[in-house]
């Protein structure tokens, strides 16, 4: 109980910290500034809706990573200019998006499995080939939306890395590191499946999804022994 409140705590903090921001943008009449963080703050709310859209519900720790996710890439790299300021910042947060896609393609997947309407049953290995090429596939998306932002509205999205002005460089390392982290989930994901054991936190992350969704996962809602699927 004392974690749950600490996430959504820490939830509500970033997302007073975005309205604070946006208010001192109007303020010093930072119009564009003002729009950005608005619509940054406006996202935040995106795992609430997607929740309530299709009866999933979101644990805490879920929200709290997409909200931090949102924070850290929108509001401190492109409105505060952490992109600029950190080289390193582009890297890091890329990894993250791959453990955090890696983490969305494997429940998806696992979901699907579990649901005896759909009729899937696919092995751990697959799943975990999902998962990795769902988030490289969704990393993939987004350097493709970079690309056509810099290139239709001059924005500089893709920057300039080791002395390589054109952006290739950055698109490279962005999607190596997407893969980097997506290779990690998908890994952990893949032990999880085959030996059902607590000893990482995507699967503690796992269970939790499941404890909150029992009626997606009729199949780990009785006792039973481990099999592949």
């Amino acid at each position: 109980m004392k974690q749950l409140l600490s996430h959504r705590r820490t939830s509500l903090i970033l997302k007073a910290i975005l309205l604070v921001g946006a208010a001192g943008a109007l303020w010093e009449q930072q119009w564009l500034t003002a729009a950005a963080t608005i619509g940054i703050l406006l996202i935040t709310f995106l795992p609430l809706l997607l929740a309530r859209r299709f009866q999933v519900v979101i644990p805490a720790i879920f929200e709290l990573l997409a909200i931090a996710f949102v924070f850290a890439s929108l509001f401190l790299g492109e409105v505060r200019g952490f992109y600029t300021r950190f080289w390193w910042w582009d890297i890091v947060l890329h990894t993250a998006s791959g453990f955090l896609l890696g983490i969305i393609g494997f429940l998806l997947v696992h979901v699907l499995n579990e649901i005896k309407e759909v009729g899937l049953h696919l092995k751990p290995g697959f799943v975990a080939l999902f998962a990795f090429l769902f988030a490289l596939g969704m990393g993939t998306l987004w350097e493709i939306f970079e690309f056509s932002m810099d290139s239709l509205f001059r924005m500089d999205m893709q920057k300039a890395m080791f002395a390589d002005a054109s952006g290739l460089t950055d698109t490279m390392w962005d999607l190596i590191v997407d893969a980097i982290g997506a290779f990690v989930i998908s890994m952990l994901g893949y032990i999880y499946l085959k030996t059902a054991r607590r000893r990482s936190f995507l699967q503690r992350w796992i269970l939790s999804f499941i404890r909150h969704n029992p009626r997606l996962f009729p199949r780990q809602a009785r006792p039973r022994t481990r099999r592949n699927y």
